[in-house]
């Protein structure tokens, strides 16, 4: 018999030792072997905004944020309390036969944000709002079919994993939902093509591509509203990572003036602590599903709504609002963003930065210079994309950075920092940042011996 251990530091702090090997036996091993491989296995102790603290006290600088989620940053003493005061307060959470007072004033304050919309429906993720966009999209217009961008991410269920292009995420679990077609990001002539039918529900685009941090052309989020308006077909905004002030705008839809028909939120919407998400929408639509008194059920979750995640979405909104976050985005991101395009025409492996606010994709490309080409040749040919771990593992190792590559496959490193760094975490980015593709482009060199220990590592897992 166990007994009861409420306090959890110091359960913690008793297991912590244990963490690979309990995850080993319990859980995913093979991310343990990854962690290890790249040397990211340093035991992370202690979170506070957008600083990570290793076994040894080490101050990392959080470019990853969770996947976007630490928007606000991890810890925020507002975001505690507000958490605590729902557990000290015995409120009657989630009595199903009753409406939620937080979910209401949780409600009340998105839509001000987005005041041509006028309903919300709470869910628990991100890929729970795609699987609700779907259906609602459907049963309000009765078409079955659903159009999405290629090189888009929209989730790992099925609903979404449908609307999800990488072959990597979805080898194995085909067939995947009927009626789902791909167009090609900025393509209008292409989504025209596939709306034409009058049978598709809904176009579902993120307005920057997450996996690459791909940009719109200024015509195509325009344009494509307008054509779903021409043919009859809802415009889903896919705003899980971009929305919360990420992009410097509370919606990143706003920097080319377009009102989509639904907005899906998550990700920051959270706080990082209790996972929510959240579908705006037109009162036209929600009426559409819910149209009558035993139809107020068809679709719904069961914890969507419960207390500790509608307070974190309120606290999150009050920490962005007193702190002016989404201000601070567009500054920081505009200033960072600049730094490291001065960079671009001193180093042939650095192609392009591009991004919006605190969501920067820093894109590198095959170099002109013989010696350096038959480098990268060597990785691409081993693992396509392999370079930019040249990258974020010095990065990680050498500047107590963390960021990520922008997806399989990709020559993009995505950084996606909480959006209170500071001017100083600026110059830190900027500082790293200069000396890892400096030393990129010494062969030989630690790098690139770094380079041959991954492409050995790729050799040995595809044989």
């Amino acid at each position: 018999m166990h007994s009861p251990n409420p306090d959890m530091s110091q359960l913690f702090a008793d297991r912590q030792a244990q963490r690979s090997a309990l995850h080993n036996r319990y859980l995913n091993e093979q991310f343990v072997r990854v962690l290890k491989t790249i040397g990211y296995d340093v035991g992370f102790q202690k979170g506070q905004g957008q600083y990570l603290y290793d076994r040894d006290g080490a101050r990392y600088l959080d470019l990853l944020s969770g996947f976007g989620v630490f928007a606000i940053g991890r810890n925020h003493p507002v975001m505690r309390d507000a958490l605590k005061s729902v557990l000290d307060a015995d409120l009657p959470n989630l009595v199903q036969f009753d409406v939620s007072t937080l979910a209401g004033v949780l409600a009340e304050r998105l839509l001000k944000y987005v005041p041509y919309l006028d309903k919300a429906f709470f869910a628990n993720s991100g890929a729970e709002c795609v699987e609700a966009a779907i259906k609602f999209a459907r049963g309000a217009t009765g078409r079955p079919g659903i159009v999405y961008c290629a090189h888009g991410y929209h989730g790992l269920t099925y609903g979404a994993l449908s609307l999800t292009g990488d072959s990597n995420f979805r080898t194995g679990f085909e067939p995947l939902l009927p009626g789902c077609t791909p167009v090609p990001f900025n393509d209008l002539a292409a989504l025209e093509k596939a709306l034409a039918s009058r049978e598709v529900a809904a176009f579902v685009v993120e307005p920057i591509q997450g996996k690459g941090v791909n940009m719109p052309t200024d015509e195509f989020l325009p344009g494509a509203a307008a054509l779903c308006k021409k043919y009859g077909t809802l415009f889903v905004a896919d705003e899980i990572q971009t929305g919360m002030g990420r992009t410097g705008r509370f919606l990143a839809v706003e920097h080319w003036n377009v009102e989509p028909d639904m907005v899906l939120l998550s990700k920051s919407l959270s706080g990082g602590h209790v996972p929510v998400g959240a579908v705006l929408t037109r009162k036209g639509i929600f009426d559409k599903i819910f149209n009558q008194m035993d139809r107020a059920v068809v679709h719904g979750s069961t914890f969507s709504k419960n207390d500790l995640a509608m307070a974190a979405g309120i606290a999150t909104l009050d920490v962005m609002e007193s702190e002016k976050l989404i201000e601070s985005a567009a500054k920081r991101g505009a200033e960072l963003r600049l730094a490291l395009t001065r960079m671009v025409p001193g180093y042939e492996l650095m192609k392009e930065v591009r991004g919006k606010g605190l969501m920067i994709g820093v894109e590198f490309g095959p170099p002109k210079s013989l010696r350096l080409r038959a480098s990268w040749n060597v990785l691409e040919a081993a693992n396509k994309g392999l370079f930019c771990q040249l990258i974020t593992v010095p990065l990680f190792k050498d500047h107590k950075i963390l960021t990520q590559v922008a997806g399989h496959g990709s020559h993009t490193i995505k950084l996606l920092p909480p959006l209170t760094i500071t001017e100083e975490d600026c110059g830190w980015i900027e500082r790293a940042f200069d000396d890892v593709i400096a030393g990129s482009h010494k062969v030989p060199g630690a790098i690139w011996s770094l380079g041959k220990t991954l492409v050995d590592n790729a050799v040995r897992r595809s044989a």
